[in-house]
């Protein structure tokens, strides 16, 4: 089954961008994991000298010393994160310097996310598989990466591409995995509670709906309706997608109120899907005013 949606690209590139911003534009926020985040539990009363804790005990480990900090790299990255989210061809530009005069520096994993975002908002696919690929090397728990990469790969899905199937495992691998990640991710210090739990709340939906996508080119109607349900279940983070798609998959189980209602719900939100949305509403109106077939 081939499926296209030619309306993803200017409906929800947006949408993409305001998940992946949240995360990307904090320094810290991208590369840390609850792993790397927790500090070695030590009681209150120990200090190094009783012989269990610190370095005269022998058993805690040695802290990995922190790369000198580098005034021109720090101005460099400062001024990728400092960019508009929107400004894709400057953040491609000063993140491509950034990487060819410190392959290996101390922000390379961020800038690589950052490459990632600004290139799918290009639509430039390749780049955005390489460079996501080289951030999560770096960092398997990104989620920014994760979650947008895991998003793309079932929107531009060809049954005729020799890879579809394994591009397919690897997207369900990305946002599981992002799912668990942000489940367990804690609080940078720069983020409000408020404005942490908007960032965990878009980018779970967006896992949730690259999941159901994911099924849905798999044929997994049942799988694909309950994630598109938990990507739609906030109603600050509502995609037409979702509903078109959920839609579809109601009518091919006849379940033609249910599939009036989605499209209804993809009808009510901007973007070019609105008139197939409508027309599909009122064609399931009629199946589900006809009998029952015995």
């Amino acid at each position: 089954m081939r499926t296209m949606f030619p309306s993803i690209r200017t409906i929800i590139a947006t949408f993409a961008m305001m998940v992946v911003s949240a995360f990307v534009s904090v320094p810290n926020l991208a590369a840390q994991t609850p792993q790397q985040s927790a500090k070695p539990a030590t009681s209150s009363g120990q200090s190094g000298a009783s012989g269990q804790s610190g370095a005269t005990g022998g058993t805690q480990a040695t802290a990995e010393a922190p790369k000198p900090v580098d005034p021109e790299e720090e101005k460099a990255y400062k001024e990728i994160a400092d960019t508009k989210a929107d400004d894709a061809d400057k953040r491609i530009q000063l993140g491509e310097a950034y990487i060819q005069k410190y392959p290996n520096g101390k922000y390379a994993e961020q800038v690589y996310a950052v490459l990632t975002t600004a290139e799918y908002s290009k639509q430039d696919l390749p780049k955005m598989y390489a460079d996501s690929d080289k951030a999560l090397a770096l960092n398997p728990d990104d989620v920014t990466v994760l979650v947008l990469v895991g998003w793309v790969i079932p929107h531009n899905y060809n049954p005729d591409d020799l890879e579809a199937e394994h591009r397919l495992d690897k997207g369900e691998a990305y946002e599981k995995h992002a799912l668990a990640v942000l489940a367990a991710l804690p609080k940078p210090a720069n983020l409000t509670d408020e404005q942490f739990a908007k960032a965990k709340a878009q980018g779970e939906s967006q896992a949730h709906s690259g999941l159901g996508l994911i099924y849905f080119r798999r044929q997994k109607f049942d799988d694909s309706i309950d994630e598109l349900k938990k990507a739609t279940a906030d109603p600050g983070n509502q995609d037409p997608t979702d509903y078109y798609v959920m839609g579809m998959e109601l009518n091919q189980q006849k379940k033609f109120a249910d599939a009036q209602a989605s499209f209804q719900k993809c009808a009510q939100l901007p973007g070019g899907l609105q008139d197939r949305c409508k027309k599909s509403a009122d064609e399931a109106k009629k199946q589900a005013s006809q009998p029952a077939s015995k």
